[in-house]
C-alpha cells in the first residue's frame, strides 16, 4: 500500500538539535497492546501507509511467533520499540541490549538504576540507529502511589533525579508523561538534546483507563513531547487506521 501524504510540520529551533522525524507520522508509536501476534500482524497491515513505528511490550513478550512479527517489522522498514522495561543485573541487561542492537531494534527501555543505564550503553556501543530510553515514573501511578511504595519524593521530584541520572549515565532518552512538562525538564537539566517519549496519550473524550497522568496528542508535541505511544485510543477502535490518521492531524496542531 503507498505512503500516503503527510503534512509536514517545521520542528522548533530547540527540537532541531535531536534526532527527531520531520514527519509528525514517523513520531507516533503504536503499541501492539494485543493478546496475539496475529491480531498485531492484522493490526500492521491496517495502519500500513499511516504508521512507521511500533511498540511491543511485555504482553506479546513469549507469545509464538513473535519473533517473525519483530523480523518481519524490520524487513518491511518499520521501527520497533522494544518495551521490556530491563531491570536485571548489569550484565544480563547489557547482553539483552547488545542483542537488541544486533536484532535492529530502534528503542529500548531500561530502568532508571545508575548501573543498568551504564550496563545499557555499554550494550549499545557505538550504535548511532538504536536509542536506550531510561523509564522515569509510570503514568499509571502519582504521588499517592509513590509514597504507598515508600518514596520520599513526589512524582516530580523522582522525575528530576532519574532524569539527571539518565543523563549522567548515558541515555539518549526518557519516558515521561506530558505532566512531567518535556521541554520543562530539558531546561532544568540544561540539555535540549534529550529525546522524551510520552504515553499516556488520551484523544479529547476518551477514557482515561487505568492512566493517572494523561494528556491530548497535541497537548503532548505542545509540552516538548518528540514521540508519543499510544495503545488503546487505537487498537482498540473499530477503525484504526482512520483514529491513527485523526491523532496524527492533532499533533500536527500541536506543534503548529
Amino acid at each position: 500500500m503507498p505512503i500516503a501524504a503527510a503534512r509536514v510540520v517545521p520542528v522548533n529551533r530547540d527540537s532541531q538539535m535531536r534526532d527527531v522525524p520531520e514527519r509528525m507520522a514517523e513520531r507516533l508509536i503504536v503499541a501492539l497492546d494485543v493478546p496475539s501476534v496475529a491480531e498485531a500482524q492484522k493490526l500492521v497491515d491496517l495502519l500500513d501507509g499511516v504508521v512507521s513505528f511500533y511498540k511491543i511490550g511485555l504482553g506479546l513478550f513469549v507469545k509464538p511467533g513473535v519473533d517473525q512479527l519483530i523480523d518481519g517489522l524490520i524487513k518491511r522498514r518499520k521501527n520497533v520499540f522494544l518495551d521490556y522495561k530491563m531491570f536485571d543485573i548489569p550484565e544480563t541487561v547489557r547482553k539483552g541490549v547488545e542483542s537488541a542492537k544486533e536484532r535492529g531494534i530502534k528503542f529500548v527501555t531500561v530502568h532508571g538504576d545508575r548501573e543498568i543505564i551504564e550496563a545499557a550503553v555499554q550494550g549499545k556501543g557505538q550504535s548511532k540507529f538504536l536509542k536506550i530510553f531510561t523509564i522515569t515514573v509510570l503514568t499509571s501511578m502519582n504521588d499517592n502511589d509513590l509514597r504507598a511504595m515508600g518514596y520520599r519524593w513526589t512524582v516530580k521530584e523522582l522525575v528530576e533525579h532519574r532524569v539527571k541520572d539518565a543523563i549522567e549515565y548515558g541515555s539518549d532518552g526518557i519516558i515521561a508523561s506530558a505532566a512531567d512538562k518535556p521541554n520543562d525538564i530539558r531546561r532544568l537539566v540544561d540539555n535540549q538534546r534529550l529525546l522524551i517519549a510520552t504515553p499516556g496519550i488520551r484523544p479529547p473524550g476518551s477514557s482515561a483507563d487505568d492512566q493517572k497522568r494523561i494528556a491530548t496528542p497535541a497537548e503532548a508535541i505542545q509540552a516538548g513531547a518528540d514521540y508519543i505511544i499510544v495503545g488503546r485510543p487505537i487498537i482498540a477502535q473499530p477503525s484504526p487506521r482512520q483514529r491513527a490518521e485523526t491523532i496524527i492531524r492533532d499533533m500536527e496542531q500541536g506543534a503548529a
